[in-house]
């Protein structure tokens, strides 16, 4: 209560400290109104001065001390180019569209631009502009001549950014690069030797390694130095992202495997066939148990608690062989089946020898494990794989086999030598072909076509889960990425090996200073200051956010929940309003555009597969009566402008089509609508049959089911679902800190 009470009469920290810099907003104010009657070249000729002064600084203290005495000058410089750009009504080419500059910075974005400048987050909700703020820490760094290095989450933004706040930098007097896929080293090395450099973390990590790890001659080297880097969409690289080391990879030397994956693909296809067919049946049988437990003349059979513990025994065990079986999803929307299923694995699980659990799995060929992300061939599935050879997939005790040599007859070291070559080899075989058989088990269970990759022109391409983009030149490792090549019947590339490799929390601690931007940081507050040693400062909206958030309406199944999308969708585009609808993957995207097909709406689709038309996409997105169906791609740094006429009709709605596992990816979905004032709604539509709440969902939500009732198509709205669904992404996020823990420590 005192606590409270003393942040409501003084404030909290971060309040008290922008409190605190709104003396230097107006000392920027007042040096930008004594620039307005300046020349263009008098005001560039400030650029070059500051350049020449500060290239000649060489201590780093002494150079900071001198950045923050010309801070308030050099800000206003940029405010005033801003101005003189809006007032000329400046025309810039953004990726192809003819962009009309309008933007001058208000006093909130000094703000911001002050945390970027000391090295901290700054957190500006979605549609404050961002991409305006980064311009004035980064002129101010760039006079160094050291290189700034601006990091975006794609190469559309990086490419979109460079060209459109390049044209504040060029105006006075900087040079600006950016940094693309395709580049050759000679074009890269002409990039980062500009001021500044625009690119992905991805480019600027392997630029890296390919430097330090690949380049024989300095000259062979592009990159010139980490000074100072600004993150865009800090959460995104920074903490997403860092799950995943950056790898740089060659031809293996040895490149056996690639037989072998065309070889067993026949037989664990043919496994999986048979592994669907035997859940068919433990299905039927359960289905058959449930009958019997419910008879039509409503009697209770006498061995009533038996048959209910036979049926959820049947049900988990159908839940571990094929836990994505539409049937048993079916079966799963009672819940009292839900109940039984779970009561059967609390009973497997509470016996501590686990005996009872591997008999019930030993029941299936193998069993899926989708949190964990495994697939475990049972003895069962082993017979049926290899029948002829009981002995394939035991392992020689490789030691034993070495002493019994070196103990043996055979006197002449020679031979002795060639029988344990022999030994080694044979080991090394039967290890690769168990290897190839688990990989191809796990690319038919775990990865699905258009949700975790695509096929283009005969490759398969990863998909990125956090920024729904194809990942170019990527493959997964330890050759699983050749299991998914067998698997789609598309040639198998080579396997390779590591040749360098750095997390990215590693590189980005390289830089003498960094800072970065986001609407979404706060949650992830604790983390950015552990690891990166990086403060958050929230800065205030320029205009308050009148955006109208829905509870999350949940339904059953998946079937009741588009449906209930569609309606949506008929009811918001016969008012004309624009609607942008939030897919978690391709596969989704597809599937809803073929349902709007049927009701006659015309739609427009953004995933991986169409992404060379992102900018028209985005730039039609805000128009009357317009429907953008997007996967995550349309989440981070697009910028949805309202056609004229569709504020007064309400602006631009929201469909959310599941959650994702962190909260953070939904608020950048539901910060699409409503920027800058502007009127915005957004409305998340969830089932029980999604992942996230199939494998992170609790108990409660079974409960809650039951007391509200099941008629087909009735939605689920409860507090206590919206609390439950937020405990089940952050039970997923625990997860994957945990992850991103162990990938810096090891």
């Amino acid at each position: 209560m005192i606590g409270w009470l003393i942040k409501k009469v003084i404030g909290t920290k971060n309040e008290r400290e922008v409190r605190r810099l709104r003396p230097l907003v107006a000392q920027i104010n007042e040096i930008e109104e004594s620039l307005r009657s300046l020349s263009d070249d008098d005001l560039r000729a400030k650029t070059a001065a500051w350049k020449q002064e500060l290239s000649r600084i060489q201590d780093d203290k002494e150079l900071q001390r001198r950045l923050n005495e010309i801070l308030p000058e050099a800000f206003a410089v940029v405010k005033n180019a801003c101005r003189r750009m809006t007032e000329r009504k400046t025309v810039i080419n953004v990726r192809g569209h003819d962009v009309v500059w309008d933007m001058i910075p208000f006093d909130v974005q000094l703000i911001g631009a002050w945390a970027l400048h000391n090295g901290r987050i700054a957190e500006m909700a979605t549609g404050e502009g961002k991409t305006l703020v980064a311009t004035m820490p980064v002129y101010l760094n760039a006079l160094t001549g050291r290189g700034v290095h601006v990091v975006t989450v794609n190469d559309y933004l990086a490419a979109r950014d460079s060209e459109w706040m390049g044209a504040v930098y060029r105006f006075l007097g900087l040079t600006v690069g950016c940094i693309l896929h395709d580049q050759p080293p000679a074009v890269r090395r002409e990039q980062y030797a500009c001021d500044i450099t625009y690119g992905t973390n991805a480019e600027f990590g392997f630029d890296y390694l390919r430097d330090n790890g690949m380049a024989v001659r300095a000259e062979d080297q592009v990159q010139r130095g980490h000074y100072y880097a600004i993150v865009d969409e800090v959460d995104s690289i920074l903490i997403d992202e860092a799950r995943t080391p950056l790898i740089i990879s060659g031809p293996a030397v040895v490149n056996t495997d690639n037989a072998l994956y065309v070889e067993f693909k026949p037989r664990v296809e043919a496994l999986v066939r048979m592994q669907e067919k035997l859940c068919r049946r433990y299905l039927s049988e359960a289905k058959e148990l449930l009958r019997k437990l419910h008879p039509e003349d409503g009697s209770v059979p006498k061995d009533a608690d038996e048959i209910a513990r036979q049926a959820g025994l049947l049900l988990y065990r159908v839940k571990m062989g094929a836990p994505k079986m539409p049937e048993l999803l079916e079966l799963m929307e009672n819940p009292e089946n839900q109940q039984l299923a779970h009561a059967a694995e609390l009973e497997l699980h509470t016996d501590q020898t686990k005996r009872a659990l591997y008999a019930e799995k030993e029941e299936l060929f193998f069993a899926i494990d989708e949190k964990g992300h495994e697939a475990d061939l049972t003895e069962k599935g082993r017979n049926a794989i290899s029948p002829d050879d009981p002995e394939a997939f035991v392992l020689p005790d490789l030691a034993t086999q070495l002493h019994e040599i070196d103990n043996g007859p055979e006197a002449d070291p020679l031979k002795r030598l060639e029988l344990k070559q022999k030994v080694q080899a044979e080991f090394e075989n039967k290890a690769r072909r168990i290897h190839v058989i688990s990989q191809l088990l796990k690319a038919y269970c775990l990865y699905q076509r258009d949700v975790q990759y695509v096929v283009q022109d005969g490759k398969v391409i990863i998909v990125d889960e956090n920024t729904g983009r194809l990942m170019t030149g990527r493959r997964w490792s330890d050759g699983l990425h050749q299991a998914v090549e067998a698997k789609e019947g598309v040639e198998i590339e080579r396997e390779t090996q590591t040749l360098a490799t750095i997390t990215i929390q590693n590189y980005f601690r390289m830089y003498k200073k960094l800072a970065g931007m986001t609407g979404t940081a706060e949650t992830e507050a604790q983390e950015f200051h552990d690891i990166y040693n990086l403060g958050v400062l929230v800065i205030p909206t320029n205009k308050p956010c009148i955006r109208i958030d829905y509870d999350d309406t949940v339904y059953k199944t998946k079937r009741e929940k588009y449906a209930a999308v569609i309606r949506e969708i008929q009811e918001i585009h016969a008012k004309g309003r624009p609607i942008l609808v939030g897919t978690i993957s391709v596969e989704v995207s597809e599937l809803l555009s073929r349902m709007l097909k049927r009701v006659g709406i015309v739609h427009s689709v953004l995933n991986a597969k169409y992404h060379q038309q992102e900018a028209e996409i985005v730039a039609r997105a805000g128009q009357r009566g317009a429907v953008t169906i997007a996967t995550n791609m349309a989440g981070r740094g697009t910028d949805i402008k309202l056609g004229p006429g569709v504020a007064e009709l309400g602006g631009l709605h929201v469909i959310g089509t599941e959650r994702h596992e962190s909260r953070r990816i939904d608020r950048q979905l539901r910060g699409r609508c409503a920027r800058q004032g502007d009127p915005g709604s957004s409305h998340f539509f969830i089932s029980l049959e999604d992942d996230l709440m199939r494998l992170f969902g609790s108990d409660r939500i079974i409960k809650i089911m039951e007391r509200v009732g099941l008629e087909e198509g009735q939605p689920l709205e409860h507090p206590f679902l919206n609390r439950s669904i937020s405990q089940a992404q952050k039970r997923v996020e625990q997860h994957n800190f945990q992850i991103r823990k162990r990938t810096l420590e090891y």
